[in-house]
C-alpha cells in the first residue's frame, strides 16, 4: 500500500480546501492530512481520491466528501478515550478520522460484502476499530452507553433505540429526512428523557437501511 510524495502533496490541497470551507479543528485538521484518501478507493479511481467529492464504493454506498466527515466530526467535539458509535462503516474513512483523534471507535455495517472488506482493510491500516454487521437501527445495545454516535446515511428520522444508548451528556450527529431534504442534526442528550437539537443545514447522503435478512 503505497503513499508517495505525490499523495501527500494532494492531501495538503484537501486540507486547504476544507479549512477554507471553515474547518478550524487542528486535530481533524491533521488526520485529514494523515490518513490515505486514495487507499479506500479503488487504485483506478485513484485520481478521484483527494477532491472534496462523495464517490461510490461498491454495494450502493459512497466514501463521504472530506469536507463532510470533517464536518460531521467538528460537531461530535471528540475527546480522547471516548466511546463513540458510528452507523455506517462503508469505506472506514470516517472510523479512521474519529480513532486519529483518541476515539474507541465502534461501527456497525448493513452490507455484509463491504462489511467483511472493510474490515480485513482497517486491520491492514493498523487501526483497532471494533466493526460488526448489523442493522444500525438497533445501534450496539451490549456496548451502551455511548459518549458520542454519528450516523453517516440519512435517516428518514431520529432512531429512538439509538438514543437509549447515548450517555446524558452525550451527542448524537445524524443526517434526517429523505434523499432530497435533509438536514444535519446535533443532538445533546440533557437528561434521560430530554434532548437539545440544533440544525446545521442541507446536506446529502445515501439511505439509511434497516433489513438485513436478504443479504
Amino acid at each position: 500500500m503505497t503513499d508517495s510524495f505525490k499523495h501527500k502533496g494532494m492531501r495538503k490541497k484537501l486540507v486547504d480546501t476544507i479549512k477554507a470551507k471553515g474547518i478550524s479543528n487542528s486535530a481533524i485538521i491533521n488526520a485529514i492530512g494523515k490518513i490515505p484518501r486514495h487507499l479506500f478507493l479503488d487504485s483506478s479511481f485513484e485520481k478521484f481520491a483527494y477532491k472534496d467529492e462523495a464517490f461510490p464504493i461498491g454495494s450502493g454506498q459512497t466514501i463521504s466528501q472530506p469536507y463532510t466527515v470533517a464536518f460531521q466530526t467538528e460537531l461530535l467535539d471528540i475527546k480522547k478515550r471516548e466511546k463513540v458509535l458510528e452507523i455506517g462503516t462503508g469505506s472506514g474513512y470516517q472510523a479512521c478520522v474519529l480513532a486519529e483523534l483518541g476515539a474507541k471507535v465502534f461501527s456497525i455495517e448493513r452490507q455484509k460484502k463491504l462489511h467483511d472488506k472493510t474490515s480485513l482493510f482497517l486491520q491492514e491500516l493498523g487501526y483497532n476499530i471494533k466493526s460488526y454487521y448489523g442493522d444500525g437501527f438497533k445501534g450496539l445495545p451490549a456496548f451502551k452507553p455511548f459518549d458520542k454516535i454519528i450516523i453517516t446515511a440519512g435517516a428518514p428520522e431520529v432512531p429512538t433505540e439509538l438514543l437509549k444508548q447515548l450517555k446524558v451528556g452525550g451527542i448524537m450527529v445524524i443526517p434526517t429526512g429523505d434523499r432530497s431534504n435533509q438536514k444535519m442534526l446535533r443532538i445533546i442528550k440533557t437528561s434521560e428523557d430530554n434532548y437539545e437539537t440544533k440544525d446545521f443545514g442541507s446536506f446529502l447522503f445515501v439511505p439509511m437501511l434497516k433489513d438485513t435478512a436478504n443479504d
